[in-house]
């Protein structure tokens, strides 16, 4: 029996569980604090004790300031499993708001420890995954904009990619019979942060969020925005045989409001002018 074990059972990793368990998968995951339905990531017994009868180990935990945690306490029991990793497009650092393909450098931005990361699992053999931006049930603009916790800035010319979490889920999957080497997951039409949020406004009959001055933000999200690319996903879609369900963020924000009709409220909508559709 095919035998699934993932580091950091969180939000994406946990759709993916929830699939394989559908299919008939055995699957065992790790957390912080080992709450219910998981392992602590430090019981180091158990740990081991899953790896030995893995088929397949994918980690979705981001390194620290020490580096990769999975790999510096578990890396001596990843031999003979398929490997995965879900990384972070974050590796590219800036690109002008140019294209990025996995040909491009890595490791040039803020997101060092990242990229070396990314790398370590490289060569060890893995399918790592470079993922954008994830949205999906209950983490998208549709619940920022409902919660009067959405913002635009002020950040012209700024683009970024993103990805549906099932999206990921289906990449991954696609990964377990593809050769080891990496992959961008994103959709084919990367946005501003503004269109998407206008959009959801949209969506949900709400007025338009404010504009926000780039310099008001705080600093970790001024170095967001210190990165303006677009990521390729032609590599995932030849080798992967995978396409996006959700190829933009309209498809995807649509998809969800309808899940979640009584999010929706009676304010006027925002104009024809105000969205971009």
């Amino acid at each position: 029996m095919t035998k699934l074990v993932i580091f950091g059972l969180g939000y994406t990793a946990g759709r993916l569980a929830a699939r394989l368990r559908a299919e008939g998968w055995r699957v065992a995951g790790t957390s912080r604090d080992g709450r219910e339905g998981t392992i602590a990531f430090d019981d180091a017994d158990r740990v081991r004790a899953e790896l030995a009868a893995a088929t397949h180990v994918l980690s979705s935990v981001p390194p620290d300031g020490a580096g990769d945690a999975v790999l510096a306490r578990y890396g001596d029991a990843l031999a003979g499993q398929w490997l995965g990793y879900l990384s972070s497009t974050g590796v590219y650092g800036d690109a002008g708001g140019a294209w990025v393909d996995e040909s491009a450098p890595v490791g040039q931005g803020r997101r060092r420890a990242r990229a070396d990361a990314d790398a370590a699992w490289l060569a060890l053999g893995a399918r790592v995954f470079r993922l954008p931006g994830i949205y999906g049930p209950g983490r998208s603009a549709l619940e920022r904009v409902a919660e009067g916790r959405a913002h635009r800035v002020d950040a012209a010319g700024q683009v970024f990619s993103r990805v549906h979490v099932d999206d990921v889920v289906r990449g991954v999957v696609a990964g377990f019979d593809a050769s080891a080497g990496a992959y961008n997951l994103a959709d084919d039409a990367p946005a501003s942060q503004n269109d998407v949020v206008a959009f959801a406004a949209g969506l949900l009959g709400m007025p338009l969020p404010p504009v926000v001055p780039l310099d008001d933000l705080p600093p970790a999200a001024r170095g967001f925005y210190a990165e303006n690319r677009r990521v390729a996903n032609g590599k995932a879609k030849r080798v992967l045989g995978w396409t996006p369900l959700y190829p933009d963020y309209r498809v995807g924000l649509r998809a969800l409001n309808a899940m979640t009709r009584p999010m929706t409220v009676s304010t006027p909508p925002a104009t024809a002018s105000q969205v971009q559709r």
